[in-house]
């Protein structure tokens, strides 16, 4: 068996186990679950970052699109929570489906600074709709709905919410890891090593950076349905770019190019914001500035790149 299968193993094998292991260091269970959701939603951003070598400051537009398509589903029309995430992950897979086009031919910062724009239009959609999305107070009027199995009824606390959104990053991660190992995956990869060399070899450039931005905006909109499930609630602030700022330090902290890199950028950021926010709630931000600025400057590949190093090292 490879390296790699066994740090699958123990990865599959901790995640499974959260529930048991996680207070007995100081954590919760809901801290874990937002972990996994934030995680899905960077590993669509590391799928255009990382592996297609295209920057997006928007992605949180799609995060939010998930949560009010689950939320507005979930108010108005059913209290089925399989419903709810699926017309979520619609929401904000189709949005940059068709959004898609109007960033092909761009590159660069112009591509950055396009996809700041557009996730500030639904910002701004979301903040002033009073009516429909409940304007900057935020929609509400929701809750996770029990789960039927047959005569089975489960009750999504703490910990079976915690699965719930497992089995799902369970199968955001599974479909990355497949698209990765394809013909697909790899010419991402060749277009973000030599985006010239590519187009010369042939390849749409434009139309596989498309699919990657649409795939990405699957990922995010599942996230986003299941962050609005976790706190029964969503608000303009998902769709801020401040948001989508926060996916790209995960993403870095992690390691851009690694499958688990956005995981492992997701358990840094997210628990370094617990524990200081309960230390410095008005100051947190400075550290997590800090954190982002000492790796960029001398950890450019990550938490995972430093590891890969020292693995070959020894």
């Amino acid at each position: 068996m490879s390296k790699r299968a066994y740090v699958n193993i123990v990865i599959w094998a901790l995640l499974l186990t959260v529930p048991a292991w996680l207070p007995l260091i100081g954590g919760y269970t809901a801290l874990a679950s937002r972990i996994l959701i934030f995680a899905l939603c960077t590993m669509g951003l590391n799928l255009l970052l990382g592996f297609t070598g295209v920057m997006s400051f928007g992605q949180a537009a799609y995060f939010g699109l998930g949560g009010y398509g689950a939320g507005l589903i979930l108010v108005h029309l059913t209290s089925n929570m399989w419903i709810a995430v699926i017309v979520g992950t619609l929401a904000g897979g189709i949005a940059a489906v068709v959004l898609g086009p109007i960033l092909m031919n761009r590159r660069g910062i112009y591509f950055a600074m396009i996809t700041v724009a557009i996730g500030q239009i639904f910002y701004f959609v979301a903040a002033r709709w009073d009516s429909f999305t409940g304007g900057q107070d935020g929609l509400t009027g929701f809750s996770r709905m029990p789960l039927h199995f047959g005569s089975i009824t489960v009750n999504l606390t703490a910990v079976p919410f915690y699965y719930f959104v497992l089995f799902f990053f369970a199968i955001g991660a599974a479909a990355v890891a497949m698209l990765l190992n394809s013909p697909l995956g790899h010419t991402f990869v060749a277009i973000r090593e030599n985006r010239r060399r590519a187009a010369f070899l042939g390849i749409h450039v434009e139309r596989y950076i498309w699919a990657s931005f649409g795939i990405a905006g699957f990922l995010c909109g599942l996230a986003g349905a299941l962050n609005a499930l976790q706190n029964n609630f969503i608000s303009p602030m998902d769709l801020y770019w401040v948001a989508s700022g926060n996916f790209v330090i995960m993403a870095v902290l992690g390691g851009m190019r690694s499958f688990w890199g956005p995981l492992v950028g997701s358990i840094i950021f997210i628990g370094f914001q617990d524990y200081v926010s309960s230390i410095f709630p008005n100051n947190w931000e400075t550290f997590i500035g800090a954190l982002f600025i000492i790796v960029v400057l001398f950890f450019p590949n990550g938490v995972l790149g430093i590891i890969r190093r020292k693995a070959k090292v020894a």
